[in-house]
């Protein structure tokens, strides 16, 4: 299942992405990650989910971004949920590749029983139709 905190620039869509993922870690049964474009955040994550900096691993485009979740995926078998900050940013997602790129998320989150959630800096009416039914919060 795909989550999708939306909403512009400065709205707050952190602050709930990082709430959201503080109360899930209470009761996971899992391993949770949280995918940010810098360490920024460190200390306001429960030290139960890995922060990951995004940048530290040279992805430059979508299909690498892709292939970097299927790779910590391939090494958590026990991932319940992974917490992507910045989506539009740190998967290199533009208007001309959102739905594609979202539609591997989904074929990803299926397959390996995997919940994501992700901030995207737009707003709802900004979003495709095909999208918006995963919205959770519009700010």
């Amino acid at each position: 299942m795909i989550q999708i905190i939306s909403g512009e620039k400065g709205k707050g869509k952190t602050k709930i992405l990082i709430d959201k993922a503080n109360t899930e870690v209470r009761a996971a049964k899992g391993s949770i990650v949280y995918l940010d474009k810098s360490n920024k955040h460190m200390y306001e994550l429960s030290n139960k989910i890995r922060l990951e900096n995004v940048r530290d691993y040279f992805i430059e485009n979508q299909s690498e971004f892709v292939g970097f979740i299927c790779g910590i995926l391939s090494g958590n078998h026990d991932l319940q949920s992974i917490y992507l900050d910045s989506f539009l940013k740190i998967a290199y997602v533009n208007d001309n590749n959102l739905e594609s790129v979202f539609s591997k998320l989904e074929q990803i989150s299926e397959a390996f029983h995997v919940d994501i959630i992700m901030s995207v800096s737009l707003n709802i009416d900004q979003l495709p139709e095909s999208l918006k039914k995963n919205v959770i919060v519009s700010l």
